[in-house]
């Protein structure tokens, strides 16, 4: 019997185990030779709107998808743990639990697990964690930009607390796994692992923080969300990308907040010089364009504007992989930020409000959202540009990039009426004119609708 927190817990009975379970189980036997005590599965998600903004403080407005990661699990007496997968590009690893090692220059897959066990080893203080055998199974896209690298670290938090018979609500173990995936070395915010946890069938949500909470945001029935992977893989912890944007971002916050008087040696996130301010997201847009330059800043004059010297710069602001970049687009990055978390909130308020035009609306701000991505963001590339080309062209109303960008996926709105015509449409102009893209279709480019949340499975 399960804690009381597990809302959705899932008793089954072993002959009644879904097909995947039951072949999850089989290769776990031959693999340890002993039978699995639970499961656990955490699903990836799909970032509607609300793109680079999490870090930065603001509300996003992601749903999970069906796709996920599931982890069968073993406690054993020796304090090892042992990973395996059922994909053999994947290779073993073992490590003993009082010894957690996490590289941050090589993101394996492995690293990703390591991350959410020490979350929960931190968390708790264990001083003798349980050692366990673990067997993973995932069908997200790796480096698609629908999180799967944040599902395995919530999927191995999740299978850390019951292993050891800990305890925790939702919430906290979306903000302890949110925290443990930085030890990977990226600057995320909170939305991939907030998702993960907080979701719930039928319904996208609304994520905020400070404090963290999530709302339900109930989608219009005429339209399907329709996921589409570029096929061009972006590793979030393998480059710089992201955590430049972190840093630009962090750094537009400081620069704002010394313009304005504010205590800017404490101020982290684009979110606290507006509410320091106690102003509007669109009276922010237009001290950006009073504060800031468009023209790149460099490191020199970044110190200069602050009263700083570089090795502060470096040591008490940047982070370890951004330390020899030598210009940040400020200007550019605040304005995505502070009009991208406007869009979020009227993409939510034109969901509650269901006007007779809801899906146009929406439409149009994925669109934006796209534009400023690409643009403002530059955190697109000329495959998802591509991409977001077609499904426009084969009737979408809205597309854009999702997740963090570089590659990876896109999420249209499209009428259901129109759904079979723009799948084989898009199939065609985008996926069979290329040979290296010939059949990955069907994995690629999917409708999907809102699932539920990680859940533990243990055999009745």
């Amino acid at each position: 019997k399960l804690p009381a927190f597990y809302a959705n817990v899932v008793l089954l009975n072993v002959s009644n185990l879904p097909f995947r379970l039951q072949k999850l189980k089989d290769m776990f036997i031959s693999k340890f030779g002993s039978a699995p005590k639970f499961y656990v599965r955490a699903p990836g998600r799909v970032n509607l709107i609300g793109e680079h903004i999490d870090y930065c403080g603001y509300a996003v407005l992601p749903m999970a998808i069906e796709q996920d990661i599931l982890i069968a699990v073993e406690p054993v007496k020796t304090q090892v743990v042992q990973l395996a997968n059922t994909n053999s590009l994947y290779l073993d690893f073992n490590t003993n639990v009082n010894n957690i090692q996490i590289n941050k220059t090589k993101p394996q897959w492995h690293n990703y697990f390591l991350c959410g066990l020490k979350g929960i080893q931190e968390h708790f203080g264990l001083n003798n964690p349980t050692g366990m055998n673990c067997l993973l199974d995932g069908t997200i896209p790796p480096s698609s930009g629908l999180s799967s690298s944040s599902a395995l670290v919530c999927c191995a938090g999740l299978v850390t607390l019951k292993a050891n018979g800990k305890t925790l609500s939702k919430v906290e173990l979306a903000e302890i796994c949110t925290k443990s995936e930085r030890y990977i070395g990226t600057e995320g915010g909170g939305m991939d692992q907030s998702i993960s946890f907080l979701a719930e069938e039928g319904t996208a949500k609304l994520i905020e923080f400070s404090p963290l909470r999530a709302t339900d945001v109930r989608l219009p029935s005429g339209a399907a969300f329709v996921i589409a992977n570029s096929c061009v893989e972006m590793n979030k912890a393998a480059t710089s990308h992201y955590n430049i944007r972190v840093m630009e971002c962090r750094l537009a916050t400081k620069l704002l907040s010394k313009s304005k008087g504010l205590d800017w040696k404490k101020m982290l996130r684009l979110h606290d010089v507006q509410t320091k301010l106690g102003v509007s997201l669109e009276e922010m847009l237009t001290i950006v364009e009073e504060v800031l330059h468009p023209d790149p800043y460099s490191t020199e004059e970044i110190c200069e504007c602050l009263g700083i010297s570089l090795e502060e710069l470096r040591s008490q602001i940047l982070s370890q992989n951004t330390q020899d970049v030598s210009t940040f687009k400020l200007y550019q990055r605040a304005k995505h930020v502070y009009s991208e978390a406007a869009r979020v909130m009227e993409f939510k308020k034109i969901c509650n409000e269901a006007p007779a035009d809801a899906i146009q609306l929406l439409g149009e701000l994925m669109n934006q959202s796209h534009i400023s991505c690409r643009e403002m963001y530059e955190c697109s590339c000329p495959e998802l540009d591509r991409l977001v080309d077609i499904c426009l062209q084969f009737g979408a109303i809205g597309s854009r990039l999702t997740g963090a960008g570089w590659g990876g996926c896109t999420v249209s709105m499209v009428p259901t009426d129109k759904l079979n015509t723009f799948l084989k449409n898009v199939k065609k102009a985008y996926y069979q004119t290329n040979v290296q893209r010939l059949g990955v279709e069907n994995n690629s480019l999917f409708a999907t609708k809102p699932g539920r949340g990680a859940l533990v499975f243990v055999e009745a």
